[in-house]
């Protein structure tokens, strides 16, 4: 137990070495003093930081960065990063020794990343690795959903945040297991239900059993999903004051591919993690998760209020052109003109799948045609040719040319 404590106080020691002064930095008290005339309280810094692995990484002529995912060390703290590296980055192991960055990247280690309080309000947020602390363990994490509460236990079905494959597990919790609602307070295992979304670390070990088990010492929980609620998964393709157009796919327990949404005081608005956001959040462009009522006007696009909206950190690429006739495209493909001009380097192939939402704009139907100016979101994955291909999520016929 002494070693224990003697590399805690060292990764402790090294992080606030290297933490600024800033004078937004978080105040915490440490124990007071005796002088003989009272007691004098001083104040300490607290710098902010993530743990996780590095899951992205970035060396060219702006500087090198990393993307560290995981959670935060404090409820307030961010659970992904785009963090920084410079010559003043200190990166070690828990005793104080020096670690080079590839192997970390190399072997999937698992970070305590400390960076200064300016930070943007980007998603994920930037800043300036102060000190990479390598951890003596490793984990991994699943996203995903309740499906079953056991007596020693929860059965959650989501995806696993590094490798993006669905996955089920069962997870016992911990004996000092951290528990911890949307808002960061402390919740009993007894509060978890069937339904709510829940964020759960564990490994290194994991039992091969059907299905797989293994223990977790920190989890997040939605307390407030409701599991029946309609909705739609997609992108916010325009904001006026306080309503928001969302286009993508409808739920599984119901909803509609495109929506208007009212947005108000009412609105639970909450990123990934649970944590909650402003109105500021609801960007175009945006991915998110939007629940409604089963009350929707008969327009189109219907139109309701948004109970609830998730916004995900997951990127949204959008491209702007007309359609044209090209013996480049094949069955099922279309020929985009990005910008309408003679530039043909930026031009992308798009696969039109069952898996992409058309808005036809005034058209009758949703069959795209050459000459047809949209404008589309699409996968982030591209083929590296000339022009890119890439599968479409939503194409939008612009209104004043669907019918050509």
């Amino acid at each position: 137990m002494k070693k224990m404590y003697k590399v805690l106080a060292t990764a402790s020691i090294l992080a606030m070495a290297a933490m600024p002064m800033a004078a937004s930095a978080q105040d915490v008290p440490v124990p007071t003093s005796q002088n003989g005339q009272g007691f004098n309280v001083t104040q300490a810094k607290v710098v902010p930081g993530t743990m996780g692995q590095i899951t992205d990484f970035v060396n060219d002529k702006s500087g090198k960065f990393i993307t560290v995912t995981g959670r935060g060390l404090a409820t307030t703290d961010q659970s992904e990063m785009i963090l920084s590296i410079t010559k003043d980055t200190k990166i070690v192991d828990s005793k104080g020794n020096p670690v080079a960055l590839k192997t970390i990247i190399d072997e999937k280690k698992v970070v305590k990343a400390f960076y200064g309080s300016n930070i943007t309000k980007s998603m994920p947020a930037q800043g300036t690795a102060l000190t990479l602390v390598v951890q003596d363990h490793s984990f991994t994490a699943i996203d995903g959903t309740v499906t079953e509460v056991k007596d020693d236990g929860i059965l959650v079905k989501g995806k696993d945040i590094y490798s993006g494959n669905e996955d089920t597990i069962l997870l016992h919790f911990a004996d000092k297991a951290q528990l911890l609602d949307q808002e960061g307070k402390a919740i009993q295992a007894s509060d978890i239900q069937k339904g709510m979304s829940v964020k759960a670390f564990y490994g290194p070990a994991v039992a091969m059993s059907l299905p797989p088990q293994a223990t977790t010492n920190y989890v997040v929980v939605n307390t407030a999903v409701q599991e029946q609620a309609p909705g739609t998964t997609g992108i916010i393709t325009n904001v006026n004051e306080d309503r928001i157009t969302v286009i993508g796919h409808a739920m599984e327990q119901g909803g509609v591919n495109y929506v208007l949404l009212t947005v108000d005081e009412k609105t639970q608005i909450v990123d990934e993690e649970g944590n909650v956001l402003t109105k500021d959040a609801l960007k175009a462009d945006v991915r998110v998760d939007a629940f409604y009522g089963p009350i929707m006007t008969m327009s189109y696009p219907g139109q309701t209020h948004a109970d609830k909206i998730v916004v995900k950190a997951a990127e949204a690429v959008k491209v702007e052109g007309t359609i044209e006739a090209s013996e480049r495209a094949g069955e099922g493909q279309v020929y985009l003109n990005v910008g309408s001009d003679d530039n043909k380097n930026n031009d992308v192939i798009l696969n039109i799948t069952k898996d992409t939402t058309i808005i036809p704009g005034l058209a009758e139907n949703e069959e795209l045609k050459a000459g047809m100016k949209v404008v589309a979101y699409h996968s982030p994955i591209m083929t590296k040719s000339l022009p890119g291909i890439t599968n479409a999520e939503i194409v939008i016929v612009a209104a004043d040319n669907a019918t050509k």
